[in-house]
């Protein structure tokens, strides 16, 4: 099976760490195309000063999808303090430097691939310096990634528009062709406007989703976003990505039902996330295929999806569909 993940934040990462164990068994090719719109950070210092698609998110991939000793992978996770450099991560440092190095940004996140020993490809959804936008329910537009969720914890407006500058931005060649020969393709977890959405603002990346024979899978956040998908349920959240997509439809959702323990929920519930409500009948009206399974793992610190059990659910609901 050849699958195609396209996301990106600690969602993808995250699923990543899973879906890898699998190549070379179920999966015979794994892809990962992942957004370059991030402006936060050690990302957004370096992007003001180099003018480049954003690092930090391929970084987090090559770290997830690496076989390389585990001194390596922290050393591509480790950020450095005080002085010039404080805040930067090595990893983001390192790929701007090869990216000089090698003259492009594709060369770079390749040997770095080779570095890390990755069992799977990183793609960037652009090479081109591009920008988010959103536009809020009050007539409010604002501009970079990190603003446009700010804004929305402090403004409490709903986003109704994403779209990015320049809007003819292309895609690498290889991502439209890991697209269209792709068996899966699979959207999320992660940032909903800010981390999934921006890969399907590249139109070419959208068509070639949309005439994709693969199976399209969209998985569900366990907890909504302050400032992107506060209230939303699990069927606001695939009603979203269509309506700002215009992609035409998903095959497949899958849900996590768990509760976290109530000491984790609570603190979650002071920052103002609160866990998804999985409306399961309302997504099966629309024709989607639903699996509801307890999916987030059991670490006291952060309720994210088991990256495993996530794997598993996915790859069975597939085999399901394809049988």
């Amino acid at each position: 099976m050849k699958v195609v993940a396209i996301g990106g934040g600690t969602g993808l990462s995250n699923l990543l760490r899973g879906l890898k164990k699998e190549v070379g068994n179920r999966i015979e090719d794994l892809s990962a195309i992942v957004t370059v719109a991030d402006s936060g950070g050690s990302t957004g210092r370096l992007r003001k000063a180099y003018h480049i698609p954003a690092p930090g998110d391929i970084r987090n991939c090559l770290v997830a999808l690496s076989e390389s000793e585990e001194i390596i992978q922290r050393l591509f996770q480790y950020r450095f303090k005080g002085g010039e450099l404080d805040g930067h991560s090595f990893g983001n440092l390192f790929l701007v430097s090869l990216m000089d190095i090698t003259g492009s940004f594709i060369s770079a996140i390749n040997v770095a691939s080779q570095i890390l020993r990755t069992k799977g490809e990183i793609i960037p959804a652009t090479t081109e310096d591009i920008h988010l936008w959103a536009e809020f329910s009050n007539g409010e537009v604002v501009e970079g990634e990190e603003n446009i969720t700010e804004y929305g914890k402090t403004s409490k407006a709903k986003i109704v528009r994403v779209w990015i500058e320049p809007p003819d931005a292309k895609p690498p060649i290889d991502a439209i062709a890991k697209v269209q020969s792709a068996d899966l393709i699979i959207f999320g977890p992660g940032s909903l406007y800010t981390s999934i959405v921006p890969n399907m603002l590249i139109e070419d990346i959208k068509e070639a989703v949309e005439f994709s024979n693969a199976v399209k899978v969209f998985v569900v956040n366990a907890m909504t976003q302050p400032g992107e998908t506060d209230s939303y349920t699990a069927y606001d959240h695939i009603e979203a990505f269509l309506r700002t997509t215009n992609l035409s439809k998903i095959d497949i959702t899958i849900l996590n039902t768990k509760m976290p323990s109530d000491v984790v929920l609570r603190r979650y519930i002071e920052q103002g996330q609160e866990p998804v409500i999985p409306d399961v009948a309302k997504i099966a009206r629309k024709g989607i295929t639903v699996y509801a399974e307890d999916l987030i793992g059991e670490s006291q610190d952060f309720i994210r999806h088991d990256p495993d059990r996530l794997t598993e659910v996915i790859l069975r609901a597939v085999s399901h569909a394809l049988s």
